[in-house]
C-alpha cells in the first residue's frame, strides 16, 4: 500500500487542482457577468422541457460532480495520464466558457421554491451560478470526461455500473434541477469527447503532435468540401431550428474530418493497429461514418465483396462478419481510417490511411510489410486486404506488395494483375509516383506528402 501512495504524483496532482479550480470559478463567473451585461439573452427551448419534472433531490448527485472532479486528479498513476486527464478538464472549461462569451444563452424559466435539506445546496449553488453558461454544458462535459477516466480503474461489472448509474444520474439532474435546457446536453457531451479525442491516454496518441500542415493540395481540396459541409450542417440547423438542430452534430464530425485532411492525417480517426477505433473517435465521427458506410454500399453493391488477385490473396472493400466468415476466415489487412473492421476478428492489422488522398511512399511500403507479415503468419492460408470500397488505397496496398515481395516484373505488371482482378480500381498518376522505388522517386518527382 505504501508503494501505491509512493508512485502517486501527488503534487503534481495538487498543482493542477490549484490551476483548475480557481481558473474553473473565474471563467466561469466571468462569463456569467458578461451574459449579465448584455441586453438581450436569448434562450433555446423545447415546448415539451416545460413537462420536465423538477425533483430537488437531485441536487444531491449533482454536486457530487465536484467531488469527483477533484478526487479524479490524484488517481492518477503517472504523470503523462494526470497530464492528459488535466488538459482535457482545462481545455472543457476554457471552450465551454469561450462559447458562453460568443453565444450567451439563458435558462428561461425560475426554479420553485426549495425546502429541507436540498435548499442548502441550491442556495449554495445560486451563489456563483446564475441562468447563463448553458450550451455547451460544462457540467455534461466534465460528466463525460470523469465517466471515461474513472471506468479505466475499474474492472468489476457491478462496480461498473454503479459508475454508469452514477453518470447517468449527474447528466439527468441538470434537467430535474431546471439549471439547463435539452439542447445543453447534446452539446456538452459533444464537448467532452472532443476533449478525450483531442487528450487520449494512450502514450502512442498524441494529436496536438500529430499535427503536420498538408503539403498535397488534393488533401486541402477535400479538407474545404469537408469544411464547407460543416458550415452547410451547421447553417441549415441554425435557420430550421427544432429537430435539425442535431444537424450541429454532423457540422461538428466534418469539421474534424477537415482538420484531419488539413493536418492531422490519417491519425485523427484513431485507428488503432487491429482496425478499432477508440470510443469517442467513434462517436465524434459517426455521421461521417454512417455516411462512408452507405458510400461504400452504394458503389460496391453489385461487386464481388473481394477477389483473388494472386492464390491467396483477396482484394475488397471492408467486409461485415457475414462476409468474413464466408471467405474462411482470413486474415485481414485494412487501408482504412475512417470504417472499422468486425470486432471479433482476430488477428486483423490495419495501416489507415486517408480516403481520396495520396499517402507518401514510407507508408505504402509499410503496408506492403504488414500484408507480407500477414501472409507468412497465415502459413498458405487466405490473406483479404481491404478499405472503404477495395479500389484506391487496398489496391496500391496490393501493388505495393507485388512489386516488393511478388513475382517480380515491374509495378506496371503488379498494376496490370491488380486490374484484371479488380477493374473498378482507381490509380491517380500520383499513386504511381508514391508507389515508385525509393531510387526512381529519388531520380524523379518528389511525391506528395
Amino acid at each position: 500500500m505504501r508503494a501505491w501512495f509512493a508512485a502517486r504524483p501527488w503534487k503534481r496532482a495538487a498543482a493542477w487542482l490549484v490551476l483548475l479550480g480557481p481558473l474553473f470559478y473565474l471563467s466561469y463567473g466571468l462569463a456569467n457577468w458578461w451574459a449579465t451585461t448584455r441586453a438581450h439573452v436569448p434562450s433555446m427551448v423545447f415546448a415539451w422541457e416545460r413537462q420536465v419534472p423538477f425533483w430537488p433531490w437531485t441536487i444531491f448527485p449533482y454536486w457530487t460532480i465536484n467531488v469527483f472532479y477533484a478526487l479524479s486528479l490524484f488517481l492518477a498513476r503517472d504523470r503523462h495520464t494526470l497530464d492528459r486527464h488535466g488538459a482535457r478538464l482545462l481545455t472543457a472549461t476554457l471552450v465551454a466558457c469561450s462559447c458562453f462569451v460568443i453565444w450567451p444563452l439563458h435558462f428561461s424559466f425560475g426554479q420553485p421554491a426549495v425546502e429541507g435539506a436540498p435548499a442548502f445546496l441550491f442556495e449554495a449553488l445560486r451563489g456563483f451560478d446564475q441562468p447563463y453558461n448553458q450550451a455547451p454544458s460544462l457540467h455534461i462535459a466534465l460528466a463525460v470526461i470523469l465517466w471515461d477516466w474513472y471506468r479505466q480503474f475499474l474492472r468489476a461489472a457491478w462496480a461498473r455500473w454503479v459508475l454508469h448509474v452514477w453518470a447517468f444520474a449527474i447528466c439527468a439532474s441538470v434537467l430535474t434541477t431546471w439549471q439547463h435546457h435539452f439542447i445543453d446536453i447534446p452539446t456538452g457531451a459533444l464537448l467532452g469527447l472532443f476533449c478525450i479525442w483531442l487528450w487520449p491516454l494512450a502514450r502512442t496518441v498524441s494529436m496536438p503532435r500529430a499535427w503536420r500542415l498538408a503539403r498535397d493540395p488534393q488533401r486541402w481540396k477535400l479538407a474545404g468540401f469537408y469544411a464547407a459541409g460543416a458550415a452547410a450542417c451547421l447553417s441549415l440547423g441554425l435557420a430550421l431550428g427544432g429537430m435539425a438542430l442535431w444537424l450541429a452534430w454532423p457540422a461538428a464530425a466534418l469539421a474534424l474530418v477537415a482538420l484531419n485532411y488539413a493536418g492531422f492525417g490519417a491519425r485523427g480517426f484513431q485507428m488503432d493497429g487491429a482496425g478499432r477505433m477508440g470510443w469517442a473517435a467513434r462517436w465524434l465521427f459517426a455521421p461521417y461514418r454512417l455516411g462512408a458506410a452507405v458510400n461504400a454500399w452504394l458503389w460496391t453493391r453489385r461487386l464481388p465483396a473481394a477477389v483473388e488477385v494472386v492464390p491467396g490473396l483477396r482484394l475488397g472493400r471492408v467486409p461485415t462478419l457475414a462476409e468474413w466468415q464466408a471467405a474462411g476466415r482470413p486474415r485481414l489487412v485494412s487501408l482504412c481510417a475512417e470504417l472499422q473492421l468486425p470486432r471479433v476478428v482476430p488477428h486483423a492489422r490495419c495501416v489507415p490511411l486517408l480516403d481520396l488522398a495520396v499517402p507518401p511512399p514510407v507508408r505504402l511500403r509499410r503496408a506492403a510489410a504488414v500484408i507480407e507479415g500477414q501472409r507468412r503468419a497465415a502459413a498458405g492460408g487466405p490473406v483479404w486486404v481491404c478499405c472503404a470500397l477495395g479500389f484506391s488505397r487496398s489496391a496500391a496496398a496490393v501493388i505495393a506488395w507485388l512489386g516488393r515481395y511478388g513475382d517480380g516484373g515491374g509495378l506496371a505488371q503488379a498494376e496490370a494483375t491488380v486490374r484484371r482482378a479488380r477493374p473498378q480500381i482507381v490509380l491517380r498518376p500520383a499513386w504511381r509516383v508514391s508507389l515508385a522505388p525509393p531510387d526512381a522517386a529519388a531520380s524523379g518527382a518528389t511525391p506528395h506528402e
